[in-house]
């Protein structure tokens, strides 16, 4: 007996008249007719208007479908297995269009508006981005973070590159002086611990020198930050830690010439670096 134009129509979740359209362009005609002259699709028609609806879903025009499903020696098995490839490619680009989406996300949410050469430019393999999610669960809604979200979201490549540059010099700073074998309660590394906290209250957010001896915490607990202190130099990241507990202790610097160094220190650089990296 065969389906109605209106049970293909439901089944397919198209209309009536694609139906009829698809009759008068050759694309999909119903293999029988009912003793009153009614239209009535049978289960290859349908295997037909599926793959039809395959193709139209993947981007194709009626006229290219028109010759693919006509093509000789292909059965329903060799469309399938056609179509199946052609939306794996399409969901490969469909990822690669979400990570760069994801990407431009977490960089509005950070605020670092570079482009991808310029970011690997100032950056080089450290990506900006990889903890942004973290930082705002951790921080969002804080006065440090949305301070440090809105100054960053205004600097230019000129900035990151000043920023980034100050900051390689005072860890070159803090390996110089561990080398030397300075305590970190000594004044040399004071001074380097002040000038690390300036440096993020220049270009980053006010940090308190409670603010600071966290970030100093958080340098030892976590593996990822203590690993880049590590790599520089072996207990380094502990050494760090208290210098900036050390410095905080005091209040900054101790006296007046120490703290005209500090000073020095910060406006030789012309500002601060991401150090809470």
């Amino acid at each position: 007996m065969g389906y109605s134009v209106g049970q293909v129509a439901r089944l397919a979740g198209i209309t009536v008249r694609t139906l009829h359209h698809y009759d008068e362009i050759g694309l999909l005609s119903p293999s029988r007719h009912s003793v009153s002259g009614y239209r009535r699709y049978t289960e290859p028609d349908l295997d037909r208007l599926q793959q039809i609806l395959f193709y139209r879903e993947l981007g194709f025009s009626l006229e290219e479908i028109v010759v693919i499903v006509d093509q000789p020696g292909e059965d329903a098995l060799t469309h399938l297995r056609r179509q199946r490839a052609l939306l794996s490619r399409r969901v490969g680009r469909l990822q690669t269009m979400i990570a760069a989406v994801d990407k431009a996300m977490e960089a509005h949410t950070m605020g670092v508006r570079l482009t991808p050469e310029e970011r690997f430019e100032v950056f080089g393999d450290f990506d900006p981005d990889e903890h942004a999610e973290e930082a705002e669960e951790r921080w969002g809604g804080s006065d440090a973070f949305e301070q440090s979200r809105g100054r960053a979201a205004s600097y230019t490549k000129r900035d990151w590159q000043r920023i980034t540059a100050d900051a390689a010099d005072i860890l070159a700073e803090f390996v110089a002086a561990h080398a030397a074998g300075e305590p970190p309660q000594g004044e040399r590394a004071r001074a380097a611990a002040e000038r690390h906290r300036r440096h993020i209250a220049a270009w980053f957010y006010d940090c308190s020198y409670e603010m600071h001896r966290g970030l100093g915490d958080m340098y030892v607990a976590d593996p990822r930050f203590a690993a880049r202190y590590e790599n520089a130099a072996e207990g380094l990241a502990q050494w760090v830690r208290d210098a900036i507990h050390a410095n905080a202790a005091a209040g900054g610097l101790g006296n007046a010439e120490d703290t005209e160094e500090a000073e020095n220190l910060e406006n030789d650089s012309g500002g601060a670096g991401r150090v809470t990296r």
